[in-house]
């Protein structure tokens, strides 16, 4: 009995000592992941797995998002996952999401995987509107999404109508013009075969720098109340908090940066910011719900220590990504330029090889030509020669027939006449004998001279067969194809070399390349520059050249509050506008903040 009780205490320990897990499913922009976790997981725990998988190492941009009642909020990396308020069923779904932007998407985004999930997120954002993006620069942000799914423009590839299918442009824009699709493709496919030679990632961060300057890139709103009680907006962003007025989200009223802000903290609904400076009074106001503080107090301490983090010298783990992705950088840059050698010989090599079956085939028409100027030849000469031996039979018959008229005549002439009668038919014989002989003699000398002539055309046949005969011998003995193996030009000194032996590839990285590729990245920024300048004028172009299609009355809010400040001059960047709006002391921004 007592082995009994042992036994089932022993079983029921082991059953509890059992790991219990649950299923979790990541939904990232491109993919969906399921993960088996053990109950005791903290956020962290998950989090490090995700990004585990997904290769990612610059985890403090992201975080996994869930919902709770319409309210977003953020899985807490020191806290159980299953302690967090989420659906118990599972699979217990979260969303990869960037959680913080950078001020500079270039400069701090170093992995390829970290610029691939910003680029779709933003661009999901735009699409969806929740991002306010002006008609011109979503054209050519559409035309980057082009170049980065589809590479570079090939005309006989890109043919017309195959964006048919491709979600591009905001339902907002489209909806904005009298525009058909077709006119709209027109224009992006414009825009899309200027970005030859960007490979999928150079497209993505071409896209991202542009969208980094619209106004509400990386913003999050928030509703609030002042003092006062005036209804206004909260915005959090990379580069501090501003305020604006519910009806605009594209301008804030007033911005307060990160480096002015000493404390923040809530109590129930009421924030609480405390200014750097001493001497300056608190701000405080009101949010709706105590679940949206505890969200803005995340957001906060994220972008500042972020705002922080990035004026400071980079970590040892940040130095080492950016030694990496410069090698990287430079390693795919050669491999391009090895692969445009390649494509070059290539196409060379088609050109040339095209340009020899060309000639093969013209060399065989003429050869064909030749055989059929040959083969009429040769007949007509052997029907000249037999007209020939024909006239000459004929002309000697003819003699023949001429001697026997001549030797009749004499023999007339020897007979004796013996009567008038006898002698003048004989006479009128003579006179017909003499002119047969006549007509025979010229009928005579007429065929011989054809003869001749006759002679005289077949020698020109056989000489015509002779000279086609020459050329039909000179094509046959011309060589019909050059070597196929041109040797390769020889490869810059300052360039590494790529030995393939079998299916491997060893690549050897000169201190040279390094040096080229800094000197390269300084010319990249000049070139940037005027490519702004360019690239502002060709939307101007875009715009004045659409502004005749636009149906006013379809006019958002938004628009029409961006047509505002452009007609201000305020096509500055973003940076520039907070930078304004900062000009003031954080004493009077505060106080025009209370009298909102």
């Amino acid at each position: 009995m007592a082995g009994a009780i042992a036994s089932r205490m022993s079983f029921s320990s082991l059953k509890r000592k059992q790991p219990k897990t649950f299923t979790v499913r990541i939904v990232t922009m491109d993919a969906e992941m399921e993960f088996n976790c053990e109950v005791k997981w903290k956020g962290k725990d998950l989090f490090d797995l995700v990004c585990r998988t997904l290769g990612l190492r610059e985890t403090w941009f992201f975080g996994l998002q869930y919902t709770i009642k319409d309210t977003v909020a953020w899985l807490k990396m020191d806290k159980k996952v299953l302690d967090h308020d989420v659906s118990k069923e599972e699979p217990v779904t979260f969303h990869f999401l960037a959680k913080f932007y950078p001020e500079n998407a270039e400069e701090e985004l170093v992995q390829e995987i970290t610029q691939h999930l910003f680029f779709l997120q933003v661009k999901k954002q735009i699409l969806e509107e929740k991002i306010y993006c002006p008609p011109e620069a979503s054209v050519l942000l559409a035309s980057y999404a082009v170049q980065a799914k589809y590479g570079d423009y090939d005309p006989s590839v890109h043919k017309r109508g195959f964006l048919a299918q491709e979600e591009l442009l905001p339902k907002r824009v489209i909806n904005l013009y009298q525009m058909t699709p077709e006119m709209w493709e027109e224009r992006i496919t414009a825009w899309y075969a200027e970005h030859r030679g960007r490979a999928r990632d150079e497209a993505e961060m071409e896209y991202l720098k542009i969208a980094q300057d619209l106004e509400m890139y990386g913003v999050n709103y928030f509703a609030i109340r002042n003092k006062k009680g005036t209804e206004l907006l909260l915005g959090v962003d990379a580069l501090g908090l501003h305020i604006y007025d519910p009806e605009n989200r594209l301008t804030p009223k007033i911005s307060f940066p990160w480096n002015e802000i000493r404390n923040i903290s809530y109590s129930d609904k009421e924030f609480t910011i405390k200014p750097l400076d001493k001497k300056i009074d608190v701000f405080k106001f009101n949010s709706s719900k105590l679940r949206v503080n505890k969200l803005i107090l995340q957001l906060c301490i994220g972008n500042h220590d972020l705002f922080m983090r990035r004026r400071k010298a980079d970590s040892l783990e940040v130095q080492q990504m950016k030694a990496q992705a410069r090698e990287e950088k430079a390693r795919k840059q050669m491999e391009r330029q090895r692969l445009a050698r390649e494509k070059q010989m290539r196409e060379e090599a088609e050109r040339t090889r095209d340009e020899l079956e060309r000639r093969l085939l013209q060399m065989k028409e003429e050869a064909t030509m030749a055989n059929e100027a040959l083969m009429r030849s040769e007949e007509t000469a052997d029907l000249l020669a037999e007209k020939a031996q024909i006239t000459e039979e004929e002309a000697k018959l003819l003699a023949q027939k001429a001697a026997e008229a001549e030797q009749e005549m004499q023999r007339i002439k020897a007979t004796a006449i013996r009567t008038e009668e006898e002698k003048r038919l004989m006479e009128q014989k003579v006179l017909e004998a003499e002119v047969l002989a006549l007509k025979m003699a010229e009928e005579s000398e007429r065929r011989a001279k054809e003869a001749d002539q006759l002679k005289q055309d077949l020698q020109e046949a056989r000489e015509a067969e002779r000279r086609a005969k020459q050329k039909l011998l000179e094509i046959a003995t011309k060589p019909t194809y050059p070597p196929m193996n041109p040797v390769p030009a020889p490869l810059p000194p300052d360039i590494p070399s790529f030995n393939l032996i079998g299916d491997s590839l060893s690549f050897d990285f000169k201190d040279t390349d390094m040096k080229r590729l800094s000197m390269e990245i300084e010319k990249e920024k000049v070139e940037y520059m005027e490519k702004s300048k360019h690239l502002q004028e060709q939307l101007n172009e875009l715009k004045t050249e659409i502004e005749a299609l636009k149906l006013k009355e379809r006019e958002t809010a938004l628009d029409i509050l961006h047509n505002e400040n452009s007609d201000r001059g305020g096509t500055s960047s973003k940076h520039n506008t907070i930078k304004k709006l900062t000009l003031q002391s954080a004493k009077s921004r505060v106080a025009f903040f209370e009298e909102l």
